[in-house]
């Protein structure tokens, strides 16, 4: 558990402190943005449109399976999207594209999920520059006609044309519902930009919060799981009650897969690693295992030292077909090159 959870989740004495930071943070991201929007601050219009897809939320909150997603609509579309993420696996960060025939300990779990799923339909780039990744992909992909950008929303150095901003209710994203450093949100609930694009997941009481506001709904779905080294063989989530089952995740996906698990009735044994853990071998060695589950994004980051007991369980997304059409009139607004 990470120090931050003891009072994310919570009001505690500690939060008298905590709380006039919070609305430090809240203004310094004001005051920020208001320097960019007064042209104090440069910020750079590339000629192509850019969709930043973040969370309101330090906790991935469904973002990655949205973004997943957004792909596979822009290219049913007949758009050339690309991807630029801000990777976080200690590199130098030079921009360049994610691909699995790349050492894989050189990117992040996301970056080679987004790697593994996009392929080469869809060009992944990361680095630690937003700005000098998309310049340097432009350049490399003169096709690419419109940019999705993982994460950012607080960025304002790169214009974006459409923000779509992810709001999960639960308990482990939402916490108190209080700003950094007292909660886990990064931007208040109320501060949305009228015309961002806000998928809502978990909904419970505080749908209040956007009454007023249009929202598409989500609902993420774990029913399959995958062979990591055979991936065609495939097994449904209940056919693992009669195995002997250790589970792995890193701390970000270990309550999900928890979840999953425990209302499916089955029995594992459950090991939890630190956020952004690079694993090795000895992670998932475990010989009187039948099987070893571990959410998608870090089973990939055991592809080099795979056996054949290693699976591999996917994050999916169902969302609100009326965020399509939403979305394809904001970029008609924007307009891009189809091929």
């Amino acid at each position: 558990m990470r120090l931050s959870e003891l009072y994310w989740h919570r009001i505690t004495p500690l939060h008298l402190l905590l709380w006039p930071l919070s609305i430090m943070y809240r203004l310094f991201i004001l005051i920020k943005k208001a320097c960019y929007w007064l042209d104090i601050f440069h910020a750079v219009k590339l000629p192509v449109p850019v969709i930043v897809i973040d969370s309101a939320s330090i906790n991935d909150s469904g973002k990655t399976p949205l973004l997943l997603w957004l792909v596979d609509c822009l290219l049913a579309q007949g758009f050339s999207p690309a991807i630029i993420t801000r990777d976080n696996a200690g590199h130098p960060g030079l921009p360049g594209p994610a691909a699995l025939d790349n050492s894989h300990r050189h990117y992040d779990a996301k970056t080679l999920l987004l790697a593994q799923h996009c392929g080469k339909s869809c060009p992944v780039w990361s680095g630690n520059d937003n700005v000098a990744v998309a310049k340097a992909m432009l350049e490399a992909n003169p096709a690419c006609n419109i940019i999705l950008c993982s994460g950012g929303l607080q960025d304002f150095r790169l214009e974006r044309d459409i923000e779509v901003i992810v709001v999960d209710f639960n308990e482990q994203s939402l916490g108190n519902g209080l700003l950094l450093p007292a909660g886990p949100l990064r931007v208040s609930l109320d501060s949305f930009n009228n015309d961002s694009l806000i998928v809502t997941n978990s909904n419970s009481g505080y749908r209040n919060d956007f009454e007023n506001r249009k929202t598409y709904n989500m609902k993420l779905f774990h029913e399959i799981a995958y062979q990591l080294e055979k991936p065609e063989i495939q097994r449904s989530i209940p056919d693992f009650r009669n195995v002997r089952l250790h589970a792995v995740a890193d701390v970000d996906n270990f309550p999900w897969l928890y979840e999953v698990l425990m209302k499916a009735g089955i029995n594992a044994e459950f090991h939890t690693c630190a956020e952004n853990h690079r694993f090795v071998p000895q992670d998932i060695d475990f010989p009187e295992a039948d099987v070893v589950l571990m959410p998608e994004e870090n089973a990939l980051q055991c592809q080099d030292f795979a056996h054949d007991k290693l699976w591999a369980l996917p994050q999916k997304a169902w969302i609100d077909a009326e965020l399509q059409h939403a979305l394809l009139n904001k970029l008609r607004i924007a307009p891009v090159q189809r091929n």
